[in-house]
Order: structure tokens, then sequence, then C-alpha cells
């Protein structure tokens, strides 16, 4: 089912390509690539959670909460996943990774590293991490809370529906990353 703001695709979308950025174009290539199957939806641009509700509600998938963090001294990166209602303390995360403190990353280092701006982090701009200098973090609670998942394709006016197994067991390790599973408190 389609709203008249949702456009839905099997695969990469074919009538506004034209309209994708190359960022989102290297996205759709990548999990072409790696034949990962995938249904793409192309909505108006949604940038908290509350504007993902109506992703969640067409594609029957969650989305989960993706934040881009660093520590103090801005030389190690995190993209850590967790559900999308579970709130987010750094105290609960600080200790798990050995560090002092973590804050949020600015958006330079968002676009340096995963080519997103903010609104649109996912674990697919890990694809475009070549260094490896952002490390995959995910909640736990993620573990079997769902098959499928909707994420951006590094754009805030599309999500990508995959299996949840596909992401962990193909796509990140095809990125050269690898991810660590962490326990954090609800509050």
């Amino acid at each position: 089912m389609e709203s008249k703001d949702t456009m839905k695709y099997n695969g990469r979308p074919t009538a506004n390509n034209e309209s994708c950025t190359e960022t989102e174009l290297c996205v759709y290539d990548f999990l072409d690539k790696l034949e990962i199957d995938y249904t793409t939806y192309c909505h108006r641009p949604a940038f908290t959670m509350e504007e993902c509700a109506e992703v969640r509600k067409e594609s029957g998938a969650p989305v989960f909460k993706n934040l881009f963090l660093t520590n103090k001294q801005q030389t190690q990166f995190y993209l850590l996943m967790l559900p999308a209602d579970k709130p987010f303390k750094t105290k609960h995360l600080s200790p798990q990774l050995g560090c002092a403190r973590l804050s949020f990353a600015s958006a330079e280092m968002m676009e340096r590293h995963l080519h997103v701006h903010p609104g649109a982090v996912s674990p697919l701009g890990l694809i475009f991490d070549t260094g490896k200098h952002v490390k995959l973090i995910i909640d736990r609670d993620l573990d079997g809370n769902s098959d499928r998942y909707a994420c951006h394709p590094c754009v805030n006016t599309a999500s990508v529906v995959i299996n949840l197994r596909d992401l962990l067991d193909t796509i990140i390790p095809a990125t050269g990353h690898d991810f660590t599973w962490v326990d954090l408190k609800p509050e």
C-alpha cells in the first residue's frame, strides 16, 4: 500500500533515478552488487524518529535509531544502532567502549566518514568509511527484534527495507567493518 506521498519500489527506485544523489546511487549499487533483496520507499524528508513513523507504517518494518558519536578528543567515532523508542544515555555506553565521555559528532565528521547529513545517518554509510574510522555498535535489544529493518540509503528522502540478517551477515562485512553488541540499560 502506498500513500500519496510515498512511492514503493522493489529494489532501487526507477521512476526518480534522476533525482537520486550520487551517494544514494552508490548505496543502491552496493546492495545490488551483493544481490541483497530490498524494497525502497521514497518519501518526504524524515529527520526525526517521529517523521519516520510513516515509513514504519507503510513498510511494516521497524526503523532503528542511528546515532553518530565521538569521544571527547574526536579521534574515535561510533555509529550506534538502538531501538527507536529507547532513550540513550552516554553513561551506559561509555564504560562499555572504554571511553571517558561520548558526545554527538559534528555534521562535518558525519559527512567526511559516512557521506551523510544529520537526519540521514545509517549503517549503509559505512560503505564510504574505507579508512575504517567508524566502529559500529549495536544495542543487544535489536538482536532478534525483527527480521526486517528500514534505514535511509544515506539520504532522508528514501528508506530501504532489508533483512536484518543481510545487514549483519553480508552488508556490514562487505564494508570491511564488524560490529560490537552492547547492553544499554533502559531508564
